[in-house]
């Protein structure tokens, strides 16, 4: 059995994207993130090719162009109402809101900014127009299994919160 990522594995891993303009990390995710190597498609190519081939413990920086995933940055997007038009549970920077379009289509907008007078919502992906840099540790890997295969990913894909718990002490 290969200890080294390749097609088929069943990989483990955890990863940060951190803004190269300021260094900041802007998403952390400490708890194992689990998918079938070259049959799960949800990392962006680039971060596939970058994981072939590493071992437990290898931890990777993969520089992602958001253009390429998330598309231009589209300041039509962006919306900003007097605050007395927002319903109290709504003014929260980073809360989620979910609108719908004329076409009944839903699209999630984030709180970026709010005062006394205004709140402003984007329905731009957080990461979009942004330079950023993914970090990547891999954590484990091992044959997959033949329905992890068929589904791309871990068939029991609910976590028990109290082994993440378990595995973060």
């Amino acid at each position: 059995m290969s200890d080294t990522i390749e097609d088929e594995k069943f990989v483990e891993l955890n990863y940060k994207v951190i803004d190269n303009k300021t260094g900041a990390v802007l998403i952390t995710v400490d708890y194992p993130l689990g998918y079938v190597h070259g049959v799960n498609d949800v990392m962006s190519e680039e971060v596939t090719k970058a994981l072939y081939g590493k071992k437990v413990g290898d931890i990777i920086e993969v520089p992602i162009d958001t253009t390429l995933l998330y598309g231009e940055r589209d300041e039509s997007l962006v919306f900003t109402d007097r605050i007395e038009n927002v319903p109290e549970e709504y003014r929260e920077i980073g809360m989620t809101i979910t609108m719908e379009n004329e076409k009944g289509e839903p699209r999630n907008f984030i709180v970026t900014r709010f005062d006394d007078k205004t709140l402003t919502v984007d329905g731009n992906n957080p990461l979009c127009g942004r330079d950023v840099t993914f970090l990547l540790e891999v954590l484990s890997i091992r044959d997959a299994t033949d329905d992890e295969i068929e589904a791309g990913g871990a068939v029991d894909a609910n976590p028990d919160l109290n082994q993440i718990l378990d595995r973060a002490k």
